[in-house]
């Protein structure tokens, strides 16, 4: 447990006389430096005499001079606990003892033996709230005493003169601070007849002085004896300030030579009281664990004069003020063992502030007191106003926590005002021990002090991108919202806030406008005013900006490395630029950065603004920008902001200046409409564009190309998208010569959906793109929703020939003739060169053929390429893609491929005997790595199939819980029980009136002996059966985690016990469930009935039901046998309909 090494106060005892040999016998058994409570035998308890068992007793003699009695302390200066009053403990002892020196007992001679005097003189002081009486401090160089005159005190100390005649001492009142202290009794107990009070100078927790305004100068001098959890303050009243700064500057000076001299460790008891409430509130770190005794101090500032009294009122109080991890807590003094009742400084609450909060830390020269301020955003400063003799280490460790807690932070966001040189002894913090330059660290810790749930925030980190790595803000962890609040958004920003180990930044998808329009006008410390550098901002009225905009700007402002900012779909507001009306702020992103690019104040240059309709106030923030070459822009992105024919063009007009950075555009989503030969003239002048996306954009019509070939044969393209952009025959020509140029080497994604191409236009690409037969090109290449079926058989033989890149997305391709389907599937056959395929969503005019489906086990069978295919079908209100059950059979084929490691293979309704075929795949296949098979309607046996495929098949990595197909289980599973509640009510209403057919035949006694019919079973039965039904699913999902733990051990080549070898013994085993022990839903209400409690006599109206439902022959009442035969094969038949 680390603490602060500074001397610590321990407890406020009275002096105790004894020889020199006792005292050294003292001295030698002093406490080591460790946190320990007294022993009961020690000299700190109050009331002891201060001797040893072996010492000698006083002689009868010297006992029967010395004023004991029963009412009197034993030690010379008296118990501070004491209840009486000066007058009251005065009024007790004899008359002899008032008049007469002589009685005074023989160790007060000794008591001043080895002391020094340092400063003395009379004083004023009170032992109630109106009686006063003057009193003698001496202040020696480890006591603080009180007489009742000088001439005693003379008689004690030598040194001091005896008094003659009326005292020419400057007058100095003493008063208690009623709000000040901890325990009042003893403050009232300060005795001076003959009990001389000793304030040892060790438990003096701070002197400062009290500014009330008045024309006198006061003095506070706290005090805390820890042994008996006793505090008190006295308070020093001079007319003169140099006689006042005389006193506060030698009991400050000596108070910290006595400490130093003789330290002693803070007790055990008040160390754990502390450590638990820091436990408590979850910020206990035995490594970052600071615990001090400070005085609490109230405003003192008050107006006009008053009486004494109110100086007495002032409320300090004294407490522990502890610095934690992540916060600086006040905690009150423990509740003492000797009272029973809570004094004032017990009953107040504890209080904790973030230390990433601390906006000021102001340390006094001339005292001991100091004030902190602590300001949560969007509320006003909180500001401490403390007193200790350990200020300056308080000031010090604090700074030390925030340095802790934001290693990064060239500046720290609070003012620090403290004595020239204390600045010198806060040690430097490395961030070099944790990643990411401690980001964690500091989002922790302002969460902490926010009062936010760091679990809510997530995030990822990647690495394999431009400027990487880059940080992505992910949405919130929870499902109750959607958004994150405003703190959670600031503590965030602010951790992000100086971190240079990322390159780029992306909210892409999180909403920022919790931010937007926001104003702090409660303070401006979080305000960034200058670079990293420390070159000044000078934005015109930055303090008053909001604070989405002083966020970003301090992102940009204080990272190097930070080069890219993606706020895509971030800001959902519309801008409103009426006429008229008052100027809108816009989305305030292009006012926080812009202006910085184009001052050269940060190195951000790549700045996406998708999905963000951009105002007027925007664009002239971007266009501003733009046309300054020194910004050095290297993006464009812009895609779906509403922008129009004029807003487009100019946009790309100013930037022009931009030609030689400029890597990305991105244009694609906007209103405008582009005239190629307009275009061609402007896009000519970026010889760097690196990507290029026009998806979503509406041209002029004519018979030139969207790009012309010379200007795109100068680019080194890496991605080009072009979906959903009609596309005629010179653009495709244009795309052509590019790709069968060296140029677009570098192309690793061309995106062509939805624009009109037919078969012949991708055989053309892939023919342009290939450079060699039967050797893949790596290019990922998107020709969805086109006319693939005109032209196909050219598509076919592409494919055969080994024409097509190494990755190939055909989704949503409607095919009108099933043969053409099945020519492309085997032409992927034979084909060698694709990698990854995605033919998803492909409609056909009818579910697939049987030859279709050989076609299709034959290519899972022989393929030997591929290692990622998508097969999933589409299931929707208007329409419904799937292959039909024919697929069931086609998957058998990849029992023996062995390329194929990822399948997707959703909405096929595959049901229970598409789950049964994968799991005789998965018992044989050892390649496949990934499986996603959700929605195809495989119940609770589907899903045990396959978990128990997994017992054996220890490669596959990823198989999906079914959590979809279990929801439409279960409510297949309550509509079903729905239909029986209502039959069952229907059978009893139509018996009932057949009942009252035959009353007028049957008696009355019969009719009033019949019994009524009741219904099969009651919802208690049925909510039974459904937890049942979930419990089984929950534990099938906790077998396929098990087994998929497994794997990835096994992959990972780490070795969890023996869970890999317990299956391969007996496959029979506990850990596997076959299809049939799979339990059908009437079984289960059987057993519900069973274990639930019973609720009314019940017929066998499940069987009716069932029998009228299924149409099943019925069964007489006393043929059992046929009855328990009937009753298997409904169960039977109901597990399959409902499971």
């Amino acid at each position: 447990m680390g603490f602060f090494p500074r001397p610590s106060l321990t407890s406020l005892t009275p002096i105790h006389d004894g020889s020199s040999d006792g005292a050294a016998l003292k001295k030698k058994k002093r406490r080591p430096a460790s946190f320990l409570v007294a022993s009961e035998g020690s000299d700190y308890k109050s009331g002891s005499t201060g001797k040893d068992d072996g010492e000698p007793q006083d002689s009868p003699k010297l006992r029967s001079r010395t004023l004991l009695k029963s009412s009197r302390p034993s030690s010379i200066f008296g118990s501070l606990r004491s209840q009486h009053s000066p007058e009251d403990e005065e009024k007790m002892l004899p008359p002899a003892a008032r008049d007469s020196p002589v009685e005074i007992d023989r160790r007060d001679a000794r008591f001043g033996s080895g002391m020094v005097v340092l400063h003395h003189g009379e004083v004023q002081t009170t032992g109630g709230m109106f009686r006063k009486r003057k009193e003698y401090l001496v202040l020696t160089d480890t006591h603080l005493v009180r007489f009742k005159s000088q001439s005693r005190a003379a008689e004690i100390f030598p040194s001091i003169p005896a008094s003659l005649g009326r005292s020419n001492t400057v007058r100095h009142t003493s008063m208690t601070s009623v709000g000040s202290t901890h325990d009042l009794h003893s403050i009232q107990s300060h005795s001076s007849a003959e009990n001389h009070m000793g304030l040892l100078l060790q438990h003096v927790v701070a002197v400062y002085k009290l500014e009330d305004g008045r024309p006198y100068f006061s003095i506070e001098v706290a005090h805390l004896d820890e042994e008996s959890g006793n505090a008190s303050a006295m308070i020093l009243q001079l007319n003169d300030p140099r006689e006042a700064d005389l006193w506060l500057t030698s009991i400050r000076c000596a108070a910290t030579k006595a400490r130093l001299l003789d330290p002693t460790p803070f007790p055990l008891r008040p160390v754990e009281y502390v450590a638990r409430v820091l436990e408590q509130e979850r910020d206990y770190d035995p490594a970052h664990f600071r615990i001090f005794k400070v005085v609490q101090r109230a405003s003192n500032k008050s107006q006009g004069r008053s009486s004494s009294d109110d100086l007495a009122k002032l409320g300090s109080s004294v407490c522990y003020l502890v610095i934690g991890l992540h916060k600086v807590h006040l905690v009150p003094l423990p509740k003492s063992v000797h009272r029973s009742t809570s004094t004032l400084s017990e009953m107040a609450s504890r209080s904790a502030y973030g230390i990433t909060t601390v906006t000021a830390i102001n340390i006094k020269p001339n005292d001991d007191s100091f004030d902190l301020s602590f300001r949560i955003p969007l509320r006003h400063t909180t500001t401490l106003t403390l007193a200790s003799s350990a200020s300056s280490d308080i000031a010090v460790w604090v700074r030390q926590g925030a340095e802790y807690l934001r290693p990064e932070w060239v500046e720290q966001p609070f003012a620090f005002h403290a004595p020239r040189g204390l600045e010198e002894s806060i040690m430097p913090t490395s961030s070099d021990a944790e990643d990411h330059r401690c980001f964690d660290r500091t989002l922790i810790a302002y969460c902490a002090s926010y009062g936010v749930d760091t679990s809510v925030i997530r995030y990822a980190i990647s690495y394999d991108v431009d400027d990487a790595p880059q940080f992505t803000l992910l949405p919130p962890a929870t499902p109750r919202r959607l958004d994150y609040t405003t703190l959670e958004l600031l503590a965030l920003l602010r951790a992000l806030r100086y971190n240079e180990s990322f390159g780029a930044i992306s909210f892409r998808g999180v909403r920022l406008d919790p931010l937007h329009q926001l104003r702090d006008y409660a303070g401006n410390d979080h305000v960034p005013c200058t670079t990293r550098s420390g070159a000044p901002l000078n934005v015109k009225d930055h303090l008053n900006k909001s604070l989405l905009i002083q966020e970003i700007q301090a992102l940009a402002l204080k990272s190097r490395k930070l080069r890219r900012l993606d706020f895509s779909f971030c800001i959902s507001r519309k801008p409103q630029d009426d006429e008229g009306e008052a100027r809108d702020p816009g989305c305030e992103i292009a006012e926080a950065l812009f202006p910085l690019c184009r001052r050269k104040l940060t190195n951000v240059d790549w700045i996406t603004l998708n999905g963000i309709e951009l105002g007027e106030s925007d664009l002239d923030y971007l266009v501003d920008a733009a046309v300054e070459r020194a910004c050095h822009l290297r993006a464009l992105e812009i895609s779906r902001c509403g922008l129009t024919d004029r807003s487009l063009q100019l946009i790309l007009n100013a930037m022009l200046s931009q030609d030689s950075t400029l890597q990305s555009i991105d244009i694609s989503g906007n209103l405008a409409r582009l005239s190629p030969s307009t275009f061609q003239g402007q896009i000519g002048h970026f010889g760097f564009i690196r990507k290029l996306n026009l998806s979503r954009v509406h041209r002029t019509s004519g018979p030139e190309p969207l790009v012309a070939p010379e200007t795109m044969l100068t680019w080194r393209l890496e991605e080009l998208h072009l979906s959903e952009t009609p596309v005629n025959e010179q653009t495709v020509d244009s795309i052509a010569a590019y790709l069968a140029s060296s140029m677009s080497d570098t192309l690793r994604e061309l995106s062509l959906n939805q624009c009109g191409l037919t078969g012949k236009d991708v055989a053309v690409f892939m023919h342009s793109m290939s450079r060699k037969a039967g050797v893949a090109r790596e290019l990922h290449l998107h020709v969805s929703e086109n006319r693939l079926e005109k032209n196909h058989d050219k598509l076919v033989r592409a494919v055969v020939d080994g024409l097509t890149p190494s990755h190939l997305t055909m989704k949503m391709v409607e095919y009108q003739k099933e043969d053409h389907f099945r020519e492309l599937v085997q032409a992927l056959r034979r084909n060698k060169t694709l990698r990854y395929l995605d033919i998803s969503k492909a409609s056909l005019p009818y579910d697939a053929s049987d030859e279709t489906c050989e076609a299709l086990q034959l290519m899972f069978k022989d393929n030997a390429s591929l290692e990622e295919l998508d097969i999933s079908g589409e299931h929707a209100h208007l329409e419904v893609a799937k292959f039909g059950i024919g697929l069931n059979h086609a998957l058998t084929g990849l029992k023996t491929n062995s390329a194929l490691k990822t399948l997707r293979i959703e909405y096929q309704k595959l049901g229970l005997q598409g789950a049964n075929t994968l799991s005789s795949v998965l018992e044989e296949n050892t390649t496949l790595r990934e499986i996603y098979c959700e929605n195809n309607d495989i119940n609770l046996q589907g899903l045990t199939v396959l978990v128990n495929s997994l017992a054996s098949n220890k490669t596959v990595l990823y198989l999906p819980r079914m959590d979809r197909d279990r929801v439409d289980s279960l409510q297949k599973v309550e509509r079903e029980c729905q239909i029986m509640r209502q039959d069952a009510a229907s059978a009893s209403q139509r018996q009932t009136s057949v009942r009252r057919t035959f009353t007028s035949v049957k008696s009355a006694k019969h009719a009033a002996s019949a019994a009524p019919v009741q219904p099969a079973f009651s919802e208690q039965d049925l909510q039974a059966a459904l937890r049942i039904v979930h419990e089984k699913w929950d534990r099938q999902t906790a077998r396929l985690e098990h087994y998929l733990t497994r794997n990835a051990n096994i992959a990972n080549g780490v070795r969890a016990g023996h869970d890999d070898d317990d299956d391969d013994d007996d496959s029979e085993g506990p850990n596997t469930e076959r299809p049939t022990t799979a339990s059908s839903f009437v079984d289960i209400i059987e057993k519900a009935k069973l274990t639930t409690t019973p609720t009314v006599e019940k017929g066998d109206g499940l069987s009716a039901y069932l029998a009228e439902k299924f149409k099943l022959d019925s069964t007489e009442p006393d043929d059992q046998g046929s009855q328990q035969a009937n009753k298997a094969s409904k169960g039977s038949l109901l597990s399959d309909v409902l499971l």
